[in-house]
């Protein structure tokens, strides 16, 4: 049997790995500075998160949602500690694009509505309104397209405001800082404008965090930055820094009801000892200081390179602009100087998500290497 070809694949073996480095099977040395996606937060193989699944491991792997689970009880209120997010609620699920579904589907059920506002260039996920919602059309199958989206550009009040105003939109879905898009970020006047005019309009506002929430841009969550109130926050790849986990924090306005959502994985007792560890470490080792701090020496280095022509994104969600295309040097970076970095819909874009455990001295091996490969 062989493998259903959907992914093209960078010749190299990962075999096992440690904070901000992986090593092929040949024990070749590679600084991640992609992090599979933003999905490893707290560095590869942290001590803590290791002895923490095992631990439960060898105790209860997994039951259902048919029965109590202490650990769900404990993440909700570990994750308010962390964000600050105070009066939301916790529905667990396994993905980001799973959490976007559920904030999507519940959006509708809460207004009884069923059209989608979403932004051009926008990342959603790969499931059914979900990916309705993502701005790649090639990713869209004629199943999914039979879901009510308009998209508009990042900044477009006007015509948000014109399509609100038509009272059957369920849900307005913004990612703060667009990952795969291409690090772009409106400004403060337009979220707080997009979450009066979604109450206006009685839509729900869905934050997407899923790439840029648990600490990478140095807030906990990216909006936080410009001081709105979304209804719902979904979250998934730093949260269980590799481990299958996603959720949503919702508003306490909208209602529970047995069997409204649901998930047979979602919220397990690996997935949440998982995230439990996140949280622990990114507070004992003040990681959205240290983010603050890395970003800023990132950028100071970046700026003294006279090819970079822009520094997008904020915290340790960047990308480096050129004015020309990165896939060569990508290719240059991971095959002769053992780099990885990450790419986006702007072709001219190379994006950086190491673990937000990094130090001054692998921002100097990644500068080293990049001024190498131009």
């Amino acid at each position: 049997m062989s493998l259903f070809d959907v992914y093209p694949l960078f010749d190299i073996t990962p075999v096992r790995a440690l904070d901000a480095f992986v090593y092929d099977e040949n024990e070749k040395k590679y600084l991640d500075f992609y992090g599979g996606h933003a999905v490893i937060s707290i560095g590869h193989s942290h001590p803590e998160y290791v002895e923490n699944i095992n631990r439960q491991v060898g105790m209860l792997g997994f039951y259902s949602n048919s029965i109590k689970n202490p650990l769900q009880e404990k993440l909700a209120l570990k994750l308010t500690q962390a964000s600050g997010c105070k009066g939301y609620q916790l529905f667990l699920c396994n993905s980001g694009a799973e959490a976007n579904e559920n904030a999507l589907k519940l959006a509708s059920f809460h207004t009884g509505k069923s059209k989608v506002v979403a932004f051009k260039n926008g990342f959603h996920g790969r499931t059914s309104a979900a990916v309705a919602a993502t701005d790649n059309p090639k990713i869209i199958a004629p199943i999914n397209a039979q879901q009510e989206v308009e998209l508009f550009e990042l900044g477009d009040l006007k015509g948000v405001e014109e399509t609100l105003s038509k009272k059957d939109v369920c849900a307005v879905i913004v990612e703060v800082i667009q990952g795969i898009g291409g690090l772009d970020e409106a400004t403060s006047k337009f979220y707080r404008q997009l979450a009066r005019l979604a109450k206006k309009y009685d839509a729900l506002l869905v934050a997407d965090e899923i790439q840029c929430g648990f600490g990478r841009t140095g807030d906990f969550f990216a909006f936080q930055k410009h001081r709105i109130q979304p209804d719902i926050i979904s979250m998934a790849k730093g949260m269980g820094n590799g481990f299958p986990v996603g959720g949503i924090l919702i508003h306490s306005d909208i209602k529970a009801s047995h069997g409204l959502l649901g998930t047979t994985f979602g919220g397990n007792h690996l997935a949440c000892a998982a995230s439990l560890s996140v949280l622990q470490v990114l507070r004992d080792e003040a990681l959205l200081k240290n983010v603050t701090k890395m970003s800023e020496y990132f950028i100071k280095k970046a700026r003294q390179i006279p090819q970079i022509k822009q520094i997008k994104g904020r915290g340790l969600m960047l990308g480096l602009e050129f004015d020309f295309p990165i896939a060569d040097l990508r290719k240059k970076l991971i095959y002769q100087h053992h780099v990885v970095t990450g790419s986006s819909k702007n072709p001219n874009l190379l994006r950086i998500l190491p673990p937000l455990t990094i130090q001054k001295h692998h921002i100097d091996l990644f500068f080293n290497a990049l001024e190498a490969a131009l």
